[in-house]
């Protein structure tokens, strides 16, 4: 086990990744009430049919204001939102992701290909925490603060109203902050090299600065590859991360 699992504080969260490096989880269960799902744990997950996208969800889930259950079709244009204490794990097209309790969604793009094709172009993260993969499938993720370019990325993203975290877990990534054209940069990572704070005040230039390692992890960042046929880009296992690599 990775030794940021003690930084987890959420006991839910902390007993799934526990589950995630066990091959535990079967069954449906997140030990608390409205979980569904999430018997992806423990074997391979099997490819949803073209009418669903949603592998486990815990408490409440809404897409485009209506309560989502298992056979959901999460689309480019919908709206995700979840309320406290509650996570939706879901996949559109090629993109696989993990969004977690008290946030707001909104995919951009098109389906006017229809669920094979559909294409998304952004992710506006309004509100709260987001885990995503979307190797070779350029587009945006945009919160109050910043705009980033995603190049065959996983990444993870917290939005709050005047701060952003953002964690380029493995590949490149153009970081912009919104308000400030001086404040931007490119990230190349293989694995959590650089996490940043984007904030909405500083210094011309300067919005943009080193952060800590937090809230995610590789059996995460693995079970979210796994369900569109990928594997995370290194091996990991009970020594540690050997990253973030620089001291803050």
């Amino acid at each position: 086990m990775d030794k940021y699992f003690d930084t987890v504080e959420d006991p839910r969260r902390r007993w799934l990744i526990q589950a995630l490096g066990a091959g535990a989880v079967a069954g449906g269960s997140l030990g608390q009430a409205h979980a569904q799902g999430f018997s992806i744990f423990g074997s391979r997950p099997a490819k949803l049919p073209p009418t669903q996208s949603i592998y486990g969800l815990a408490g409440e889930v809404r897409v485009n204001n209506q309560q989502a259950n298992l056979q959901t079709r999460i689309k480019p244009g919908d709206t995700v939102e979840t309320g406290k204490n509650s996570e939706v794990i879901f996949v559109v097209n090629t993109h696989s992701m993990i969004l977690r309790g008290d946030s707001k969604l909104v995919i951009d793009g098109s389906d006017a290909a229809g669920a094979v094709g559909a294409v998304i172009s952004g992710l506006r993260m309004l509100t709260g925490k987001l885990l995503s993969v979307s190797r070779n499938s350029p587009m945006r993720v945009s919160t109050n603060t910043s705009t980033i370019g995603i190049r065959g990325t996983g990444f993870y993203v917290e939005a709050e109203p005047d701060l952003t975290y953002f964690c380029t877990c493995y590949g490149a990534t153009d970081v912009q902050a919104n308000n400030d054209p001086d404040s931007k940069e490119s990230i190349a990572a293989s694995r959590h090299d650089k996490p940043i704070y984007i904030a909405a005040d500083g210094a011309p230039g300067r919005k943009i600065r080193n952060a800590p390692f937090l809230n995610h992890t590789d059996q995460e960042l693995s079970l979210i590859e796994t369900l569109v046929g990928r594997r995370v880009p290194y091996v990991f296992g009970g020594s540690g991360y050997s990253a973030p690599r620089r001291t803050y």
